[in-house]
Parts: structure tokens; sequence; C-alpha cells
């Protein structure tokens, strides 16, 4: 059963809160395509607007951004490492039972959280999270659960699409608390 959508203005109250930004990798960063060489060395393409939006995430709001995911690679790790990002979760199986370990560990309410995910392995956890969204080509288990569908395709600035709307949001709040 497919959860009512939220207006525009709902989504950006609800952006207005967030404080940190899950991630899923594969169907969200990358393009769900992996590619394997005669050596059988592993290859993703990641989109750098997305990169570029998870930069001006902090720098322009201070919100963080995690990645967690079921793969467990040098690749992620790598990604992770290359756009700052300290909170990596890999090996995850049961992702919404590791969002009450970062709630606890963080000091954030559920309401703080946003999260982007592409497939079934992401849905309990966007139905927990105080936003959620995923890619215009994401599975429809996910869509059904998600709170935004954004424009773009995994690994094709979906994220991006996803943060500027966080940006747009708080920088809004922020103009408004500040009258």
């Amino acid at each position: 059963m497919s959860k009512k959508k939220l207006t525009r203005k709902q989504i950006l109250k609800k952006a207005s809160k967030i404080k940190l930004l899950i991630t899923d990798v594969d169907g969200v960063l990358t393009d769900t395509g992996v590619y394997y060489s005669a050596k059988g060395e592993e290859l993703k393409r990641y989109s750098i607007r997305d990169g570029m939006g998870i930069e001006r995430l902090k720098n322009l709001v201070n919100v963080e951004t995690a990645i967690m995911t079921r793969e467990n690679t040098d690749i992620v790790k790598s990604r992770a490492n290359k756009l700052k990002i300290t909170k990596l979760f890999m090996g995850i199986l049961e992702k919404e039972k590791t969002l009450n370990e970062i709630l606890t560990n963080s000091n954030l309410e559920v309401e703080e959280v946003a999260y982007m995910g592409d497939d079934t392995n992401d849905v309990e956890i966007m139905k927990l999270v105080g936003l959620s969204a995923c890619p215009n080509d994401a599975t429809k288990f996910a869509k059904d659960v998600s709170d935004l569908i954004v424009e773009s395709k995994g690994g094709n600035g979906a994220l991006r699409d996803f943060v500027e709307l966080i940006i747009e949001a708080k920088l809004q709040k922020f103009k408004k608390d500040k009258k």
C-alpha cells in the first residue's frame, strides 16, 4: 500500500529539521551498475554532483552525511574518504537497527534524520526517519514508502536533488527565524 504523498510545503517543513542525512550507496550514489575486469576488480560509477551536494550540505547548513550500505568494500570506503564522510556503516543488513544506534550515539531525534534509499532493504528505515526520499528509478517498494521521489536517477544526481531541497528548507527557516 502506497504512503500518502506530502505536499511541497510539508516536505520543506520536515526538511528544515534535518541534522543528519543518511544515504544508501547502490542505486542512490551509483546507477546500480557493477563492473568487473578480467581480474575480477569491482568498479562503480559515482556522480560528482552528489559529492558537491554533500559538501554544500555541510558548508551551507551544517548537516552531516552518513553512508549506510549492505556493501563492505574498499570502493565505498574510498568514496566516503573522498567526500570526508566519517559516519560510514557498511555490511548493514537491518538498517533500522543501526538507525537506533545512530540516534542514541549522536543525540538526535528521529525527525532530525533523513534517509535516501532505492530498494527493499531500505524500506523499513525509510518508514522510520523524519524525511525519506528515493531516486526516480527506485523500485516500487521504495517509491511506495518514500516522502519524496526526486527527479534524477540513482548515480545521476539523485542525492544532489534531495540535498538541495534540504538546503532550501533550512535556509528558508533560518531567514524566517531571523525576522
